[in-house]
């Protein structure tokens, strides 16, 4: 039998004090995330999601704005450092997008796949080394947590409440506990966290 317990499924989302992850002005309103996204502590985290991953899980809408914005950053000389090196991270990684409307991939190293998340991830840790990254893909994460799937969040709090938009821990997802392994807080109020599944 294959050991599906040696690739880690990480997860990586920003969110406000409410649980947000946009606010209610629709996907594209991050006004209570953006102002956070560039901190210090922001940038150490971005740093540190992606250290041990060797796999990007994304959804297609997150892939669409990953792959249009980063691959520029990776060539950027003047881009911050721990920008870039997420960025060469990402664009050498191999990537696995969760679309039922793609039928190509449009990126390197890329391949598409129209399978439930949970089967998906499944079938990474039956193969291959390194985490498996899935992040800030909202949709993702949300089936992963419902099937218990996630070994590690790593989630940044922005000191907002948006009042409105989309949470990240809905109603009825299984109970599950959770150790505190990192906490850094920022100048600005913002506080990263890590959290690994106590199983």
């Amino acid at each position: 039998m294959t050991n599906s317990t040696a690739r880690r499924v990480t997860a990586n989302m920003n969110l406000t004090l409410d649980g947000r992850y946009n606010g209610p002005g629709g996907p594209g309103d991050l006004s209570a995330i953006i102002p956070y996204a560039t901190t210090e502590v922001a940038r150490r985290h971005l740093d540190r999601i992606w250290q041990s991953a060797t796999t990007a899980l994304l959804g297609r809408l997150n892939a669409e704005g990953f792959m249009g914005f980063w691959p520029s950053v990776a060539g950027d000389e003047n881009a911050d450092p721990r920008d870039r090196g997420y960025a060469k991270w990402l664009v050498g990684a191999e990537k696995v997008v969760l679309s039922t409307t793609l039928t190509e991939a449009p990126w390197e190293r890329t391949r598409v796949v129209n399978a439930p998340a949970a089967d998906v991830v499944t079938d990474l840790k039956a193969s291959g080394e390194g985490d498996i990254l899935v992040n800030s893909s909202a949709s993702v994460i949300k089936a992963l947590l419902a099937a218990d799937q996630l070994d590690r969040l790593y989630l940044m709090i922005s000191p907002e409440i948006a009042g409105g938009g989309r949470r990240l821990f809905e109603d009825d997802l299984p109970a599950s506990k959770w150790t505190l392994t990192l906490q850094e807080t920022g100048e600005l109020g913002e506080i990263a966290m890590v959290y690994d599944r106590a199983r």
